[in-house]
Parts: structure tokens; C-alpha cells; sequence
């Protein structure tokens, strides 16, 4: 995963991108302008182009990536963020660390301890069902005619 410098310059490199690329769809789809204000005939029969779908498209794709720019400028470290201060925030996350791992043992130790139950518990049924094949088997049977 990319630092966020790295992707905030990505995501200002494909805002750049989403520019030229609008302004180039919007080129080659605008109906052409007259400059005298006339309309002409063949301006009048030129039938409609999708400029307003590109142009929606393009604004909300725009919208997007200016949002994200937005957070990955905020998720940056603060001017106020001396080295101390990210000393003391990485300690209280190596003290929540070791906690959870305390806890994970916990839970890997207690799910040992019902393991081990199931198994016994299953070669009791086990021994269970092999007596009662063993005394099944060992009955002679009779056959009455």
C-alpha cells in the first residue's frame, strides 16, 4: 500500500486526467458555435449530441476525485505533530496492541480447552458404538424355522 503523499499525488494526477479528458470529449462533441450569431440551416438539422451526459459524467467523476483529494489532505499529519507527540501515538497503539494479543491468546487458549473436550468426548462415542458392535457380533445368532 502506497504512502499518502503517493496517493494523493495519484489521485491528483487522475483529477488532471479527468480534465483533459472532458475538455477533449467536450470538443469533439460540441455542436460548432457561430460567431456572428446567425443560425444557419445547417446548424438547425444537426441532430442531438450527448454533451449533457458526458458533461454530467464527467462533473460527477470530477466531484469524486476532489472529494477524495479533500480526505487525503485531512488523513495528513498536522503541522502540531511533533516527533513526541507521534512517539506517545505509537506507544498507545503498541499498549492497544499487546492487549488485543493478550486477548487472542486468551480465546486460542480457551478454544484448545473445548478442542480437547470434543475429542474426548468423541472417543467416548467411539468406544461407545465399538463395545456395543463388539457385543452385537459376538451374540450367536438363532434361526427358528
Amino acid at each position: 500500500m502506497a504512502d499518502r503523499l503517493t496517493q494523493l499525488q495519484d489521485a491528483v494526477n487522475s483529477l488532471a486526467d479527468q480534465f483533459c479528458n472532458a475538455i477533449g470529449v467536450l470538443q469533439q462533441c460540441a455542436p460548432p458555435a457561430s460567431f456572428n450569431n446567425i443560425q444557419t440551416a445547417m446548424n438547425k438539422d444537426q441532430p442531438a449530441n450527448p454533451t449533457e451526459e458526458y458533461a454530467q459524467l464527467f462533473a460527477a467523476l470530477i466531484a469524486r476525485t476532489a472529494k477524495d483529494i479533500d480526505v487525503l489532505i485531512d488523513s495528513l499529519p498536522s503541522e502540531e505533530s511533533t516527533a513526541a507527540l507521534q512517539a506517545a501515538s505509537l506507544c498507545q497503539l503498541e499498549e492497544e496492541n499487546h492487549e488485543a494479543a493478550s486477548r487472542l491468546e486468551e480465546v486460542v487458549d480457551r478454544g484448545d480447552m473445548l478442542l480437547e473436550k470434543i475429542q474426548s468426548a468423541l472417543a467416548d462415542i467411539a468406544q461407545s458404538q465399538l463395545k456395543t458392535r463388539s457385543c452385537c457380533c459376538s451374540q450367536p445368532t438363532t434361526e427358528s424355522r
